[in-house]
């Protein structure tokens, strides 16, 4: 494959992520700031993330299993984890986070344990998707992180 069809496949894939409902304009706030002198930048940013949201999420697994729940200390820690998650433009996995947080409001403890299975599937979703545009944009070449389809 030449190099501007690869840097093809990687635009493509990059406007599926925004396309899908992925990512949001965060990330692009992110790949503004990467430059020649950090070209690795965004994809370093997301590896941090799901480094230390991974604690979080062990978090809310081990406060979910309480009887009974705590409610304040569940948002506590999901309102830590939506931060994390919105400082890369994960879109999907922080509208989970809202809809966790709202049932923790209500107290609502199903909700909960419904909400936070189903924003684990979109935080593994979307840290696949962006392992596999990160190693594509790696293959297309460094040029590749400025160029940005609008």
């Amino acid at each position: 494959m030449d190099r501007n069809q690869s840097r093809w496949q990687v635009a493509l894939m990059r406007q599926s992520l925004f396309d899908q409902g992925y990512l949001d304009e965060q990330f692009i706030q992110l790949e503004e700031l990467q430059d020649d002198a950090n070209p690795n930048f965004v994809e370093e940013i997301v590896t941090l993330h799901y480094r230390d949201s991974s604690r979080l999420i062990s978090n809310i697994e081990q406060n979910l299993e309480r009887n009974p729940l705590d409610f304040d200390k569940l948002d506590n820690i999901m309102h830590q984890f939506k931060g994390s998650s919105s400082s890369i433009g994960g879109k999907k996995v922080k509208a989970e986070c809202t809809l966790f947080r709202d049932y923790c409001r209500a107290e609502n403890g199903e909700g909960c344990m419904k909400t936070f299975q189903q924003l684990k599937k979109e935080y593994a979703a979307l840290r696949k998707k962006l392992e596999a545009y990160f190693q594509l944009a790696k293959q297309a070449g460094p040029t590749e992180t400025a160029c940005r389809s609008k």
